[in-house]
């Protein structure tokens, strides 16, 4: 049986005869697997990317995410009130930082705070119930 060699294969052969492909940068190493079973590997690839500093932004962006339950155990609502509007200002901090990267930075969102109360109240009657 003839082998036929299309225009693509001759070309990558010669270039390899010519030792084209010798040498090359990541040469012997593994490559970057995307699906490595980590949920977050697209959140981590981005983050590095982007070259996004995530120690701020994502944990502001989780901080949020844990809103209200994670200030059922605050006693009052001044309480609540002080720790959504301190959250607010930080975000707002967050925006004034230079942003470095080729596309859109990821950013996190003030909260409404009014709304995050009401449902502060909510799950604190649930709770006595």
């Amino acid at each position: 049986m003839e082998h036929h060699e299309t225009a693509l294969d001759r070309a990558i052969r010669e270039a390899a005869e010519r030792g084209e492909f010798d040498n090359l940068p990541g040469s012997g190493k593994p490559l970057p697997i995307r699906h490595s079973g980590d949920p977050d590997w697209w959140l981590k690839q981005l983050v590095e990317r982007e070259q996004i500093s995530p120690d701020l932004t994502v944990s502001l962006r989780r901080e949020a995410d844990g809103f209200p339950e994670s200030l059922l155990d605050l006693p009052t609502e001044d309480a609540v009130r002080a720790v959504l509007e301190d959250f607010n200002e930080r975000v707002k901090a967050d925006w004034m930082r230079p942003r470095t990267g080729p596309s859109s930075p990821i950013v996190a969102r003030k909260v409404d705070v009014d709304a995050l109360l009401e449902r502060w109240h909510e799950l604190r009657r649930a709770g006595r119930s």
